[in-house]
């Protein structure tokens, strides 16, 4: 195992973020913070650090444990990094999650196309009745 990595490199390893260019873009975009500071994609990460990562609208912090630069299935994640989001970040998190999932309720926002062809027929409808 390596002493040091790349943090675009790890973060991807850790399965933080789905590709590697994913994880460079949220770094440069300034999402990506290490010690509150925000940091390049070429900063090596050492164990210990706490990593904070910008999820709008939360913002998940993470503990280095172990070191690699390899992609690594899940079950292996937890032996290399340690989740330390905040519990009031996690509960912002599901309350977010519960109003997005009441979703748009029926007759809110704009018609479909179903319910567009539906209008005109019944203008066409009208037309008839004079």
């Amino acid at each position: 195992m390596d002493e040091s990595v790349r943090l675009d490199k790890y973060l991807w390893a850790v399965r933080v973020f789905k590709t590697r260019s994913i994880a460079s873009e949220a770094i440069k975009k300034g999402r990506v913070l290490i010690g509150g500071q925000p940091v390049k994609n070429a900063r090596l990460v050492k164990v210990g650090a706490t990593i904070d990562v910008k999820f709008p609208p939360i913002t998940r912090s993470f503990k280095v444990l172990a070191i690699s630069g390899k992609r690594m299935g899940a079950k292996l994640v937890p032996e290399f990094m340690e989740e330390v989001t905040t519990d009031d970040q996690i509960e912002l998190l599901e309350l977010t999650r519960l109003a997005n999932s009441m979703g748009r309720r029926k007759g809110l926002g704009r018609p479909t196309k179903k319910d567009r062809r539906d209008l005109e027929k019944m203008d066409e409808v009208d037309d008839w009745d004079f």
